[in-house]
C-alpha cells in the first residue's frame, strides 16, 4: 500500500538510498526555489551526507549509552544483584523495574518544548551526563529502595531523551528520508541490547577487585563510558537547522537555507513559526490519530521491554543457560534487529509505505511468542525469542515514520514526540510487570500477554490504515484538506 505523498503544486521530493557511503540516489530535491536550485544534484548529496555524518552517529552514540544503561539490570540481576539486594522478596524486582516509568512518562510532555528553549546540544548532552554520575552511585548501594530512587529520577532524565531526539531528527530531513534516519538511530540501540550483555560478563570478571561484586562494577564502569559520551555529545552536537547558529563550520548561509527550503518543500513547517501556547500545545491531544500512533507503539514497547529485563532471566531459567551463555544469547537476535530494520527502513522510504513493514513484523511476533510458550525444545524456544526480538525491534523505527510521516506542525511535532515516547512507557510498565517471578521458569502469562498486545497493535493498525486510505480518497475528490496543507497525503 502506497501513497503520493504530496500533490501539486508542492515540488516531488526524491529519496532513495541512506547517504553515508554517498549511494543515495536522486536524493536531491527538486523545485522552483531558488534556494534550492543554486545547488547541483550532486552538491546536495554533499550537503546532506555532511547532514547525516554530523548529526547520525553522535545522536545514536548517546541512544546506544541510554540502552546499554537501561538494559543493565537484567544482566546486573544474573549477576548477583538479586542476592546481595534480596530482589526474589515479592515483587522487588518488578518495582525496580517498575519505578524508571512514573517519572519517565510524566516528564515527556514537558521535555520537547524544553529542548525548544535550551538547544538540542545543551539538552542531550546534560541529560546523558546526569544519568552517567546516577549509574556510578547505583554501583555503591547497599538497599533496594535506595536503587528504586534512582530509578525513579533516572526516569525524569530519560524522559527528554527519546522524543527529544525524535523530534530533533524530524526536523532536519524530509518525510521519506526519516525511516532510514530513524533505523540507524534504533540500530545504534539494537547494537546496545546485543552488546549490554557481553559487556555485563566481561565487567562482571572484575569481580572482587577493590572489594565490589561484580554486578556492581556493570553500573561504575558504564556510568563512566555515558560520561565520556556525555562530553562528546557536547562538542559534537549541532541545534535545529532554523537556528541560524553556526557549530564549528557545520554548514554556510546558503546550506541552511537550503535544508529548510527542502523541507518547506515536502510539508511546509521548516521554521517555528508561532509562540509557545500551553492551550494549542495541548489542543494536540485531541486529534485522535496522536493516540492511535502512541497506542501502537505502546503496545510493541510491551514485549520490547519484557525482553530486555527479563530475557537473560528466562534463557537462564526457563532454556536452562549459564549465567555466561544467557549474557552473550541475547545478542544475535538484538544484532540481527538492527540489520534488518536498516533492511525495511529502506524499503519503507524507497516505496513510500509504514503499514505493510508493521503488519509483517506484527504477524512475525505473533509466531515467534506461541514458539517461546508452548515449545519445550531449548531451539525451538530460543527461535521464537529470536524471531520475536527481531520483529518488535525493527518495527519501533517504522512505528516513529508512521507517525513523523502523517503530521505537521512543530508544536504538533513535539506535543506527539511527547505523547508517543510517553504511552511507550506505559508499554514499558507493563513490560516490566508481565513476567511475574511466581510463573517462572515458564513465564507463560507474561508470553500470553505479549501475544494478546501484538494483536491489539495489529487491530489498531489496520483501523488507522483504513481511515488514511479513505481520507487520501476524499482529498483526491477535494472534499477535505488533510493537515492544514493542500496537496498533503496520509502515508499508509
Amino acid at each position: 500500500m502506497t501513497t503520493d505523498h504530496l500533490k501539486s503544486p508542492i515540488p516531488e521530493v526524491h529519496h532513495d538510498e541512506l547517504l553515508f557511503d554517498g549511494g543515495e540516489k536522486d536524493n536531491h530535491v527538486t523545485g522552483a526555489h531558488p534556494d534550492i536550485q543554486r545547488f547541483s544534484a550532486e552538491e546536495q548529496k554533499k550537503i546532506l551526507r555532511r547532514i547525516d555524518w554530523r548529526i547520525l552517529p553522535i545522536v545514536g552514540a548517546v541512544y546506544f549509552i541510554s540502552i546499554m544503561d537501561r538494559n543493565n539490570l537484567g544482566s546486573a540481576a544474573i549477576a548477583g544483584m538479586t542476592k546481595d539486594l534480596e530482589l526474589s522478596v515479592g515483587m522487588r524486582y518488578s518495582i525496580l523495574t517498575l519505578s524508571f516509568f512514573p517519572t519517565y512518562i510524566l516528564f515527556e510532555l514537558p521535555s520537547t518544548v524544553v529542548i525548544r528553549w535550551i538547544t538540542p546540544r545543551w539538552h542531550l548532552s546534560t541529560i546523558c551526563l546526569t544519568w552517567g554520575v546516577l549509574l556510578i552511585i547505583m554501583g555503591f548501594l547497599n538497599d533496594w529502595k535506595d536503587m528504586v530512587g534512582l530509578r525513579v529520577i533516572l526516569g525524569f532524565l530519560e524522559a527528554g531523551f527519546f522524543p527529544g531526539c525524535m523530534y530533533f531528527l524530524s526536523t532536519w530531513y524530509t518525510r521519506y528520508e526519516m525511516h532510514k534516519r530513524y533505523s540507524l538511530w534504533y540500530f545504534m540501540g539494537s547494537c546496545a541490547s546485543a552488546f549490554a550483555g557481553i559487556l555485563a560478563y566481561g565487567l562482571m570478571q572484575m569481580d572482587g577487585l577493590q572489594g565490589l561484586a561484580g554486578w556492581r562494577w556493570i553500573f561504575i564502569m558504564e556510568g563512566v563510558i555515558t560520561l565520556i559520551i556525555a562530553i562528546v555529545a557536547y562538542a559534537v552536537l549541532v541545534g535545529f537547522p532554523e537556528s541560524n547558529k553556526r557549530y564549528y563550520k557545520f554548514l554556510n548561509d546558503a546550506e541552511v537555507k537550503f535544508v529548510l527550503a527542502r523541507i518547506n518543500a515536502d510539508r511546509e513547517d521548516a521554521e517555528l513559526k508561532e509562540a509557545f501556547s500551553l492551550k494549542r500545545y495541548f489542543a494536540h491531544g485531541l486529534d485522535w490519530k496522536l493516540w492511535a500512533f502512541a497506542l501502537i507503539f505502546c503496545m510493541t514497547l510491551i514485549v520490547t521491554y519484557s525482553f530486555a529485563y527479563f530475557l537473560p532471566i528466562i534463557l537462564q531459567q526457563r532454556m536452562g543457560f549459564s549465567i555466561a551463555a544467557a549474557q552473550c544469547l541475547i545478542a544475535p537476535p538484538y544484532f540481527t534487529a538492527g540489520l534488518w530494520m536498516f533492511v525495511t527502513g529502506w524499503i519503507g522510504d524507497r516505496y513510500k509505505m509504514r503499514a505493510p513493514i508493521l503488519l509483517f513484523h506484527g504477524v512475525l511476533a505473533c509466531i515467534g511468542l506461541p514458539l517461546m510458550a508452548f515449545t519445550k525444545n531449548n531451539g525451538s524456544m530460543y527461535f521464537g525469542a529470536f524471531l520475536s526480538t527481531v520483529a518488535v525491534n525493527a518495527n519501533i523505527p517504522c512505528i516513529m515514520a508512521y507517525q513523523a510521516n502523517n503530521i505537521r506542525g512543530h508544536w504538533k511535532r513535539a506535543f506527539s514526540s511527547a505523547l508517543f515516547v510517553g504511552m511507550g512507557g506505559v508499554g514499558g510498565i507493563a513490560g516490566s510487570l508481565v513476567f511475574r517471578s511466581k510463573d517462572a521458569p515458564g513465564y507463560l502469562p507474561g508470553i500470553i500477554a505479549c501475544i494478546v498486545s501484538q494483536g491489539i497493535m495489529i487491530a489498531i493498525l489496520v483501523v488507522t490504515s483504513l481511515i488514511f486510505m479513505r481520507e487520501n480518497r476524499k482529498a483526491d475528490a477535494g472534499q477535505v484538506v488533510i493537515e492544514g496543507l493542500p496537496g498533503f497525503r496520509y502515508t499508509i
